[in-house]
């Protein structure tokens, strides 16, 4: 579509060229015109403007004037239609677009990617803007991409497969990758890709397959999630223990303020002066009335409902229950 408009567009500014230096060349020959008045002449003839002639015209003259208004009319209207269209064109706005969020794209770090915008892609983006965390969506869809651009989201246009989308998204700078591609394979091979430009980045992947999840962990993928598994493990659950079930389901974490009711919190907000210490020298639950339920140690292993006296270290996460007040006076205390 992009060539259509430009060989048009092209095709349009020769004609204008043309038939504006016929009419300078004319009119110096015809007429002995200086080159000022010729291209005085010219202008006016082809704008129809009807400012009058700068002399009587000769018989000859009047026919070059008249043909050359004829054909200028034709050649001026069909320029302005093209410009016009170029310039109001779908695609252009649509470069303009792109152009801004790539700049915006370009600000930013620590932002996460979420590769695909089918089912599982827009929840993870729902709960992203829940929490406000900073995304980037690639998407190969191009109407879909600019349905989300006149919305003011941050979307590539592209396969996520290809190195080059990856880093228009700014994987380089960002902390965490979503893969969340219909495909197994495509999403193997993003998990490749992205590990190789980014050493230190989080990738959480979807698979279809249990046969996928060991491929998934191998290739790179901190997380690899399985969507029909849990949905089967969640209906089954709520056949065996109905009431279990109901009650984690009211635990929200959507960030919404007037439903949440767990929360983590990283060590450097509870221990914001870097020295370690136990939970009960926290007193987080007389502070906020928020209870901990459960301890992510630097290594990533978890603990179920700590001992008071467990010692909160460096690189660890506290995660707490509370009523959703409760967490909102946990948020304002530890600026979460």
């Amino acid at each position: 579509m992009r060539r259509i408009f430009n060989s048009k567009l092209t095709f349009a500014l020769f004609l204008l060229i043309v038939v504006f230096s016929i009419g300078v060349f004319g009119y110096k020959l015809l007429s002995g015109y200086t080159w000022v008045d010729a291209f005085y002449m010219t202008v006016i003839t082809i704008t129809t403007v009807g400012y009058g002639t700068l002399k009587v015209l000769t018989p000859a003259e009047k026919i070059f004037t008249s043909i050359l208004i004829l054909s200028s009319i034709f050649i001026v209207g069909y320029a302005i239609s093209v410009i016009t269209e170029y310039l109001l064109s779908k695609n252009n706005i649509g470069n303009f677009k792109r152009k801004k969020v790539k700049h915006e794209i370009d600000l930013i770090k620590d932002h996460v990617i979420v590769c695909g915008y089918g089912r599982n892609g827009r929840q993870a983006v729902l709960k992203l803007e829940a929490y406000n965390k900073e995304y980037v969506v690639i998407e190969l869809d191009e109407d879909v991409v600019e349905h989300e651009l006149e919305d003011g989201k941050l979307f590539v246009e592209g396969n996520a497969v290809e190195d080059e989308v990856l880093l228009q998204a700014g994987l380089e700078r960002a902390s965490t990758l979503i893969c969340a591609l219909p495909s197994d394979a495509d999403n193997l091979f993003v998990v490749l890709s992205a590990r190789q430009l980014n050493k230190g980045l989080k990738i959480i992947s979807r698979a279809t397959e249990e046969t996928s999840f060991q491929k998934l962990k191998l290739a790179g993928a901190d997380n690899v999630i399985l969507p029909d598994k849990i949905g089967g493990d969640h209906m089954a659950n709520l056949v065996v223990t109905p009431d279990l079930v109901e009650f984690l389901d009211n635990l929200s974490v959507s960030g919404n303020a007037d439903s949440i009711n767990v929360e983590q919190i990283p060590f450097e907000k509870v221990c914001s002066n870097g020295k370690e210490l136990a939970i009960h020298q926290l007193d987080i639950r007389k502070k906020t009335g928020c209870s901990i339920i459960g301890y992510k140690k630097p290594n990533g292993d978890y603990v179920v409902n700590p001992e008071p006296s467990l010692v909160v270290r460096k690189d660890s996460k506290l995660i707490l229950i509370g009523r959703p007040e409760q967490i909102e006076s946990l948020k304002n205390l530890y600026d979460v």
